[in-house]
């Protein structure tokens, strides 16, 4: 922890820090309806829910954080800020050897957010990779949640 903010609280205050904002975050993004200031506290808490895991979690927990921040950016339309949080996570994937489910789902976000920018063969692309990595999910209810996921993202545009 050589970060001058990360010395300020301990490593449990850390945990806990990350753990809720996460938790939060899900549960905004599960909200049919949110205020702005909601969309706003849904960005930053994720945001912070990451930098935290960055000082005391590891690299499956930084790189499902990109995945929330991913998939917070998509759920608001804004298609270039979720695809960078969705190659991130993919980069993540690959330097820590993270597995097929987490590589599905990095395939998902990024198919989400060509999505969001109209990207149709993008989105048709990383569909169909994130697809070939859920068949090598073993875990049955692992393997149904990104399939579930990946069946709701779209080829079309969210209307403006």
């Amino acid at each position: 922890m050589d970060d001058l903010f990360a010395t300020s609280l301990a490593e449990d205050q850390h945990r806990r820090c990350a753990t809720g904002l996460f938790n939060g975050v899900w549960a905004l993004m599960e909200q049919s309806k949110r205020t702005e200031h909601e969309d706003e506290t849904m960005i930053h808490a994720a945001h912070a829910a990451r930098w935290h895991w960055g000082v005391v979690g590891k690299p499956v927990n930084w790189a499902r954080s990109e995945w929330q921040i991913s998939r917070v950016y998509a759920i608001l339309g804004k298609g270039a800020q979720a695809r960078s949080h969705a190659e991130r996570y993919l980069e993540l994937c690959d330097e820590h050897d993270l597995g097929e489910f987490d590589r599905a789902f990095a395939h998902e976000a990024i198919a989400r957010a060509a999505a969001i920018t109209g990207d149709s063969d993008d989105v048709a692309g990383h569909v169909q990779y994130g697809l070939a990595a859920a068949g090598h999910v073993e875990d049955e209810k692992e393997r149904d949640w990104v399939l579930r996921n990946l069946g709701t993202v779209t080829r079309d545009p969210p209307p403006a």
